[in-house]
């Protein structure tokens, strides 16, 4: 069955993640705020994939400071899989 987590992202424009995940795979992500077209983009590319995958494609990743919405992406899921 499907559960679905909230995230609040850290020293980022995006306010929320909202991630769908039934097993190890994600089935859906919606991140409110921040830059709409890269934010629905990150999210449709990571969306039907393996957390594990996309933890260890987006990790690290950095834009303003020391992260960004796709390193924010990598540590929600890293707190989703630490709940799973």
């Amino acid at each position: 069955m499907a559960q679905e987590f909230h995230y609040i992202p850290q020293g980022v424009c995006s306010r929320e993640m909202i991630v769908t995940v039934e097993g190890d795979t994600i089935e859906t992500i919606k991140i409110i705020g921040g830059c709409a077209g890269n934010t629905q983009g990150v999210s449709r590319l990571a969306e039907g994939r393996k957390i594990d995958e996309v933890i260890s494609t987006l990790e690290g990743i950095r834009c303003r400071g020391n992260t960004s919405c796709p390193d924010q992406l990598a540590q929600a899921l890293k707190a989703i899989k630490a709940k799973l």
